[in-house]
């Protein structure tokens, strides 16, 4: 048998793609549609689907992931179907791709896993600096453990008869660990560069949190987010019938009415077994759904693996929010680190049922509200039928975001700008008045309970009286 042909590059653009799975009994998948979401990817990817092969088995071989059986109807399969590439719906180790590509690759057929798949969508859709930045980590994150396979062919290749003058004969080990230095030393600026934009991120988010109400619109990948995000505002964010079409987060300005503003923010889209590599480096951009006020958890219902979708986005929150916990323990400073030095709190969800008007009846919706009582019908472009939808969930996070709001008088010296400047920005002004002599000016604002704290503490109050304790909301939220 002839030497499987090098592997130069993990695209799959236009090749035309075998899909690989062994089934587990503890497996997380969707039975009716096995390899639905895994076509997706590939097809964004480019590749086009010729075919698919399952193995259902207690447990994985060690050295080819599925039984020696399978792959060699796997290799059988791909010269039937003139396949150039093999996707596995599970990451696999470098020994494991090599050795299968020992069977497969006979005419050159490559393997790659699903987190190579999904980093070489992630890097075809970065368009900003940052997200770039962060796809180039994950993949060097991912490669690296690998650099070892990766090698084994150019000592073949290179090394041949030693020709190739001083400085290229041998590489193998040698050219093995200058690729490993310059890899790790790749990585670290990578690091660095990303550590000074979360800082920076980090900044903004906790700045926006402290002076506005803060949404996050969180979800499965395609399940309409971007869509409903340029619904409630002026953001023109990106949307597509397409996985990950969103890389980026961006924030606007959300009006509920009557003058009260909130900040919204539309996120990445979520996705099952996301490279722990890519969750790590788009820390920044996850950034906005663990210290938001409340987040939107948009649910696609009309798709078959709605199930499953919403357990993935439920177990990625919590993931992300036990790291945020941990991380509050670790660094010791939740006084400093936090707006309201009492400690983070987890933003409150709400789930938003999305794309019912695709349902053929109202049975499954109604088992979703079954399951979640609160969950909103909505329809991501405009309200839904029954005149809920984007209304009721204007009335409700308008509820949650005056449900703290009191009205006070705060008093300070007339030519303290700073002090001025501060209040304005962060409570809405209802009335002001001096004193005879013009040297201090008494504002009644209504404002946040956490905004007056801040306030409090940022500047040099002279007086802070509450009125009546909590102010009478504009719209009057029913009782929960």
């Amino acid at each position: 048998m002839p030497p499987p042909k090098e592997r130069a590059t993990i695209k799959v653009q236009t090749e035309r793609a075998v899909l690989a799975a062994v089934r587990l009994p503890d497996s997380v998948y969707d039975q009716r549609n096995p390899f639905g979401e895994l076509r997706a990817l590939a097809e964004q990817a480019g590749a086009v689907v010729v075919g698919e092969l399952e193995q259902r088995a207690s447990k994985v071989r060690a050295a080819t992931f599925m039984g020696k059986g399978k792959v060699d109807e796997l290799r059988d399969l791909c010269l039937a179907l003139d396949a150039q590439v093999v996707i596995f719906d599970h990451d696999l180790s470098p020994r494991q791709i090599a050795n299968i590509e020992e069977v497969v690759g006979v005419k050159g057929t490559k393997v790659i896993d699903r987190s190579e798949l999904i980093l070489d969508i992630f890097a075809a859709r970065a368009t900003t600096h940052e997200a770039k930045l962060q796809v180039e980590l994950a993949q060097l994150q991912y490669t690296l453990p690998r650099l070892r396979a990766m090698w084994s062919h150019l000592e073949r290749i290179t090394g041949s008869g030693g020709v190739g003058g001083i400085g290229t004969r041998g590489p193998g080990e040698q050219q093995l660990e200058i690729d490993r230095r310059l890899a790790q030393r790749k990585r670290l600026d990578l690091e660095a560069e990303l550590a000074g934009i979360y800082a920076r991120k980090k900044r903004t988010v906790q700045d926006r949190r402290r002076d506005h109400f803060t949404v996050g619109l969180v979800g499965y990948t395609n399940a309409g987010k971007s869509t409903l995000f340029n619904a409630l505002t002026e953001g023109g964010a990106y949307a597509d019938d397409r996985l990950f079409a969103t890389l980026v987060t961006r924030t606007r300005d959300w009006n509920l009415g009557g003058g009260f503003t909130v900040m919204l923010s539309d996120t990445v889209g979520f996705v099952r077994d996301l490279p722990h590599h890519l969750v790590a480096s788009f820390r920044a951009t996850l950034e906005e759904a663990t210290h938001a006020d409340v987040l939107l958890m948009m649910l696609d219902v009309s798709d078959p693996a709605a199930d499953l979708q919403y357990n993935t986005v439920v177990r990625t929150l919590d993931e992300l929010e036990k790291e945020v916990r941990e991380a509050e323990k670790r660094d010791g400073t939740l006084a400093e680190q936090n707006l309201d030095g009492v400690g983070w709190t987890p933003p409150r969800r709400i789930l938003l049922l999305n794309k019912a008007d695709r349902l053929k009846d109202n049975r499954d919706l109604l088992v979703w509200k079954q399951k979640v009582p609160d969950a909103i019908v909505i329809s991501a472009i405009e309200p839904s039928p029954d005149g809920r939808g984007h209304e009721e969930l204007r009335q409700r996070i308008l509820a949650l975001a005056q449900r703290d709001l009191i009205e006070a008088e705060i008093t300070v010296p007339s030519a303290d700008g700073k002090a001025l400047q501060r209040i304005e920005s962060r409570a809405e002004v209802l009335d002001r008045s001096y004193d005879d002599s013009g040297t201090t000016v008494t504002m009644r604002v209504r404002i946040g309970r956490r905004q007056l704290d801040m306030l409090r503490s940022g500047s040099r109050l002279a007086n802070v009286r509450e009125l009546n304790g909590k102010a009478a909301p504009r719209w009057q939220a029913p009782v929960e």
